[in-house]
């Protein structure tokens, strides 16, 4: 069974946000990535680098709240409504191309399934009913 799990983007106060978050509901980020930490930081906009790419903070038991800087300069237009995701966290690439194929029919693909260079299968979509969905199955290491 996949898990699921909130995904917010914010427009440059993501850090802030998130360290809210930390201090209401306890524990560490387990993840904490920069824009400035991939491998296409020399083509960032100014600006960005130091913004928040991913952010992962576990609340309670199986549950990871996650977020991002959605930067204009990097092409995003946040309004409320759009600054949210569920993602799925499959058990097998299988499973993430039956949930991204199943829940894309009759919506819009943001990014197809991929491998991604933080080691994962990632896809984005909203299905057609206007919910946004992130399929991310992570590889065994």
């Amino acid at each position: 069974m996949p898990a699921l799990n909130p995904y917010l983007n914010f427009a440059g106060n993501t850090e802030e946000a998130f360290n809210f978050y930390k201090s209401v509901f306890g524990g560490e980020f387990v993840t904490l990535q920069r824009f400035k930490d991939t491998p296409e930081a020399d083509k960032l906009p100014p600006g960005v680098a130091n913004q928040i790419m991913h952010v992962a903070l576990p609340v309670g038991k199986n549950n990871i709240l996650m977020g991002t800087d959605a930067p204009e300069s990097m092409g995003f237009s946040l309004r409320f409504g759009n600054n949210q995701y569920i993602c799925i966290s499959p058990d097998s690439r299988d499973e993430a191309n039956k949930l991204f194929s199943g829940l894309s029919a009759g919506g819009n693909v943001e990014m197809e399934l991929q491998d991604m260079f933080w080691g994962a299968y990632y896809g984005s979509l909203t299905d057609k009913y206007g919910v946004r969905w992130m399929v991310n199955y992570t590889h065994p290491q």
